[in-house]
C-alpha cells in the first residue's frame, strides 16, 4: 500500500470517531476511541431484533401446528396462500423402523481407528526410565488400532457402560475387537497376549484380554505390574506432563517373557504414552513386536 493510500485511510478513519489511531514513533496504532451516541443506539436495536427473531423461533419449535403458515405470516406474507392439502398429510413417525436402527448402528460400528507409535521421549526424557531423545526404532511399538471413540454411538457406549457401570466389558466388544484384528491383520500375527495393568480396576482390563486371548486361541500372560497410583492421564494439562505421570510408573514382573510378538491390550488411550512405556519395557526384555489394541481413543492421541 502506498504512503498516500496509508494517509488517505488515516483521515477517513479520523472523520469517523475523534483519535482512533495514534503515531507510535513510526508505527501507527489503534487507540481507545469514545463511540457515539448513534452506535450505542443502533447495537440497542439490533439487540432487541435479534431477542424477538430468538422468542419467535421458541414460539415456533412449540407449535402442535401450523408451521407453514407461521413461517409465511412472519415473511409478511399471505397465511391463505397455505395449500390446504398439505395440512392434510399424516403426520412423520417419531419412532424409526427397528430394521433401520440395527443398519445405523453397524454402520457406526463400522469404523476404527489408528494408534501411531511415538518416536520420541518426550523433552528432557523419562528420569526414573533413564530414557531421552529418540526411542530406538527395535524398542518402538508398532502401529495399533483402537475400536472406537470414547462415548460415540458405535462401541463407545458399551466401552462406557462396562468401564463405569457394569465393571466387565461385555463378550460383544470381544466379538468386534476379534472383527477388528482380522481385517487388520498384524504381521508378524501376535503368538500372546498382555496388557496394561491399574489398580483403580485391577480386574477389568485383564477379564477382558484374558477373554479376548481365549477367542482367539492365544495364551495370556500377566507381564506387568503398575508400581503406584498415578493420577488419570485425561487429568494432565498437557502431553509433556502426561508423560512424567508415567515416568516410572510400570514395571515388568515376568522374569522370562513368551516368545513372539505381543498383542498389548489396554481400555482406553489418551496420550499414548502409556502404550510407548509398555512397548518399550516388552522390548527392551526381549519380546517380539508389540501390537497395541485399545477399546477406546478419546478426542486425544494417546493412553
Amino acid at each position: 500500500m502506498s504512503k498516500g493510500r496509508i494517509q488517505k485511510t488515516i483521515d477517513l478513519l479520523s472523520l469517523e470517531s475523534p483519535a482512533p489511531i495514534a503515531k507510535q514513533g513510526s508505527k501507527w496504532q489503534l487507540t481507545v476511541a469514545n463511540l457515539s451516541r448513534e452506535f450505542w443506539e443502533r447495537a440497542e436495536r439490533l439487540t432487541t431484533l435479534r431477542r424477538d427473531e430468538q422468542q419467535q423461533m421458541q414460539k415456533y419449535v412449540g407449535l402442535p401446528s401450523g408451521h407453514m403458515a407461521f413461517l409465511i405470516n412472519a415473511l409478511d406474507g399471505n397465511p391463505n396462500t397455505v395449500n390446504p392439502l398439505a395440512s392434510e398429510l399424516p403426520p412423520l413417525s417419531t419412532t424409526a423402523h427397528p430394521m433401520m436402527v440395527q443398519e445405523a448402528v453397524a454402520f457406526l460400528r463400522r469404523t476404527n481407528l489408528d494408534i501411531e507409535p511415538r518416536k520420541k521421549w518426550p523433552d528432557g526424557g523419562m528420569p526414573q526410565y533413564q530414557v531421552k531423545s529418540l526411542i530406538p526404532q527395535e524398542k518402538q511399538a508398532q502401529p495399533g488400532k483402537a475400536l472406537c471413540i470414547w462415548g460415540d454411538a458405535g462401541w463407545g457406549g458399551l466401552v462406557r457402560q462396562g468401564k463405569y457401570y457394569d465393571n466387565r466389558f461385555s463378550d460383544d466388544l470381544v466379538i468386534a475387537c476379534i472383527s477388528m484384528i482380522r481385517a487388520w491383520n498384524p504381521q508378524p500375527v501376535p503368538t500372546w497376549i498382555t496388557c496394561i495393568p491399574s489398580l483403580r480396576h485391577p480386574n477389568l482390563v485383564p477379564d477382558f484380554a484374558a477373554r479376548l486371548a481365549v477367542a482367539l486361541g492365544l495364551p495370556f500372560h500377566t507381564v506387568l505390574q503398575k508400581t503406584d497410583n498415578r493420577p488419570e492421564q485425561k487429568t494432565m494439562a498437557n502431553s509433556a506432563q502426561q508423560a512424567r505421570n508415567i515416568d516410572g510408573s510400570l514395571i515388568l514382573i515376568a522374569h522370562h517373557l513368551p516368545q513372539g510378538p505381543v498383542l498389548l491390550v489396554d481400555d482406553m488411550v489418551d496420550s499414548r504414552w502409556t502404550l510407548t512405556v509398555a512397548s518399550w519395557l516388552l522390548r527392551k526384555h526381549g519380546s517380539g513386536e508389540v501390537w497395541p489394541l485399545a477399546l477406546a481413543q478419546t478426542g486425544q492421541q494417546g493412553s
